[in-house]
């Protein structure tokens, strides 16, 4: 089970990159800029080392870059939350990480559905609009995905007259993680995501995934919902965010 664990960890890890990063004591910090946290925090990896010594040399470097210190803690590698807690950091956004084979995938309705190796301006602009984007956090995002180095997939899924759901995914091997499922809200609700998502793990089993994993807020109430119904139903490991004001 903790090699499972491990073993989607650093592929998550490599399917959302950060493309400006330290090692510090063993532990991954990155420092990408924009709003996302798992590209700005300190992040543990397999066999991390001294938790104090990464706590101090993180909070040193984020102070240095004018950045607020961000430390991920998970439930497979949680050696820095003692150390966290003394210092006052609190916990927010809480995160399921869920698994599943590709097996027996529901019939997928391939019409007006789009697979492609880049983002298209429909796409991004989908993105744009449902992450609220400003122009930093548009920036960053296609940095990000500018340095995946494994294959990836960009699916979209046309909407009445306007593009519709999207998603991204990358292949590790023979696992497929899946990124960025969006929908406009007033397209919810009409079975786009689930077309989406399903287009996207058939790409990952044709070009070799055997199994498929997600990261998902847990207070997310329709997209944990989403994804039961297309299989995730097998929870490896939570994580969360440590901040301080």
């Amino acid at each position: 089970m903790e090699k499972l664990c491990w073993r989607v960890e650093e592929a998550c890890l490599n399917a959302w990159p950060s493309p400006r990063h330290i090692l510090v004591h063993g532990y991954l910090l990155r420092a990408a800029g924009g709003p996302s946290k798992r590209i700005n925090s300190c992040n543990p990896l397999r066999g991390a080392g001294n938790p104090e010594a990464a706590i101090l040399a993180s909070e040193a470097i984020y102070a240095d870059l004018g950045r607020r210190p961000i430390f991920r803690v998970s439930d497979i590698a949680a050696q820095m939350l003692p150390g966290l807690e003394r210092r006052g950091y609190r916990a927010i956004g809480e995160t399921r990480t869920l698994y599943r084979e590709i097996t027996g995938l529901p019939q997928a309705d391939e019409s007006w559905i789009t697979v492609a190796d880049a983002p298209s301006a429909a796409w991004l602009a989908v993105r744009d609009a449902v992450s609220n984007n400003d122009l930093e956090a548009a920036r960053t995002f296609r940095i990000v995905t500018d340095a995946i180095v494994l294959p990836r997939a960009f699916v979209s899924v046309a909407g009445p007259g306007e593009a519709g759901a999207i998603c991204f995914g990358v292949r590790d091997g023979d696992l497929l993680v899946i990124e960025s499922v969006a929908v406009p809200s007033h397209l919810r609700k009409r079975g786009l995501a689930r077309r989406a998502v399903t287009a996207l793990m058939r790409w990952g089993a044709e070009t070799g995934a055997k199994a498929v994993c997600l990261q998902v807020e847990a207070d997310n109430t329709p997209a944990v919902a989403l994804y039961a119904g297309l299989g995730f139903e097998r929870e490896l490991y939570r994580y969360h965010y440590r901040v301080r004001d």
